[in-house]
C-alpha cells in the first residue's frame, strides 16, 4: 500500500505512550494499535483531527505518500 502510517514516530517524538494517546483521543487502544503499525484500511477525519489535536501535529506528520514501484 502506498499510505505509509507514521504514528508511532510522532509519539515517540511526544514521548506519548498508546496508553496515554488512546483516553486523550478517546479511541481504544485495540483501535490506535492498528493504526499504529498500518493495518488499517481506513480512518475516520474524526479520528484523525482527533489524533493531531492531541500529538501537536499536521495530518502529513501522521501519513506519508510513497509511490509502488512499477515493475
Amino acid at each position: 500500500m502506498p499510505i505509509i502510517l507514521r504514528l508511532d514516530r510522532v509519539m515517540a517524538d511526544r514521548k506519548m505512550s498508546l496508553n496515554e494517546l488512546s483516553e486523550k483521543v478517546g479511541v481504544t487502544n485495540v483501535n490506535l494499535s492498528k493504526i499504529k503499525t498500518g493495518k488499517i484500511s481506513a480512518i475516520r477525519f474524526s479520528t484523525l483531527e482527533a489524533i493531531c489535536r492531541v500529538l501537536n501535529c499536521q495530518p502529513g506528520d501522521i501519513l506519508e505518500y510513497q509511490p509502488e514501484e512499477k515493475s
